[in-house]
């Protein structure tokens, strides 16, 4: 690459897409207020799925989008309502020099690049809900946010308390700034909490979500989904997407159908992720949709990067002018 283009693509933000957490009751419904294009988004992923999506968004109540089945494919239309709105506003498509998410984020962050179609997007992350629902009500588990523990130290933890308690339990996130999610069955999983502990970090705390994601309990899930992922049609990114599972870029349909299958039972590597895109020369950064988990966790990450979250229409209007 010549060293303009180098600049260039050092100019453009990196695009990144929040995951399952930062979902809140009448998020979107400002946008679609004000733009009747934004509006068509919503009701397209409701004629799509044929479930009120929509109206779970604006009017909630909180318990509809606990339902990983329903959260899913509203945090996707909501990072891509944002990016249509953005684009609309400035008149013009947002330039990018790569993009990624966070877990479920990576669905609308493959929608960005052109990998791919809205349709594609809504209807794949609807059916990764409802997989990975079933295969967490086959065997108890969940996650557990442990603080100031670093990544060989949580998971020789897990791999300890797998070894006593006979069941799964590892390392889930490595979300940066000294923030790892560990999951797995119960009993398993309360015993690397307390390994955790004793091996000194500041606190482990069950978080509320209903199964062990991105563990080996969701190999069931994993093996239904291979075939919906080779149904789908993928194109090439029109730029790299960072992988949460490698932490590396993929553009090609094949690379991209892997990364997604892999992901469901590996961890998510967001904090290798920014520290690579960051070597790589991009130090600007663009959060797209519900809240902003990402913003924070890249400030703790890349202190010196530039970082700025859009969410809401009047952020739109700021962002875009």
């Amino acid at each position: 690459m010549g060293t303009r283009r180098m600049v260039d693509a050092a100019m453009r933000p990196v695009l990144v897409f929040p995951g399952q957490g930062a979902q809140a009751v009448g998020m979107g419904r400002d946008l679609a207020e004000a733009l009747p294009e934004v509006r068509d988004l919503f009701e397209q992923a409701d004629a799509l799925l044929g479930i009120p999506l929509t109206q779970a968004m604006f009017e909630g109540p909180e318990a509809a989008l606990v339902d990983t089945a329903v959260q899913q494919p509203a945090l996707v239309l909501m990072s891509l309502a944002v990016l249509k709105a953005v684009e609309i506003k400035q008149g013009r498509p947002l330039e990018m020099a790569a993009a990624a998410g966070l877990s479920l984020g990576e669905y609308a962050a493959l929608a960005s690049v052109g990998a791919l179609t809205f349709e594609s997007a809504i209807r794949l992350v609807r059916r990764r809900g409802q997989l990975m629902q079933e295969a967490a009500q086959q065997v108890a588990g969940g996650m557990a946010v442990v603080l100031g523990l670093d990544e060989a130290k949580a998971s020789a933890a897990c791999a300890q308390a797998a070894q006593d308690s006979g069941g799964v339990v590892s390392p889930c996130n490595f979300n940066g700034g000294g923030q790892i999610v560990i999951g797995g069955a119960g009993p398993a999983l309360a015993r690397a909490m307390e390994l955790c502990k004793a091996a000194g970090a500041r606190r482990a705390m069950k978080l509320p979500v209903s199964g062990a994601f991105h563990t080996a309990l969701m190999e069931p899930a994993a093996r239904q989904f291979r075939e919906v992922l080779a149904q789908t049609r993928f194109e090439r990114g029109r730029v790299p997407v960072y992988a949460n599972v490698s932490a590396q870029p993929v553009q090609e349909p094949d690379e991209i159908r892997e990364s997604l299958e892999r992901q469901l039972t590996s961890p998510v590597r967001w904090e290798q992720t920014i520290q690579n895109l960051v070597a790589a020369g991009h130090t600007r950064f663009l959060e797209l949709g519900a809240g902003t988990t990402l913003t924070n966790l890249i400030r703790r990450i890349a202190p010196d990067a530039q970082i700025r979250n859009v969410g809401t229409w009047a952020e739109v209007q700021a962002f875009a002018g």
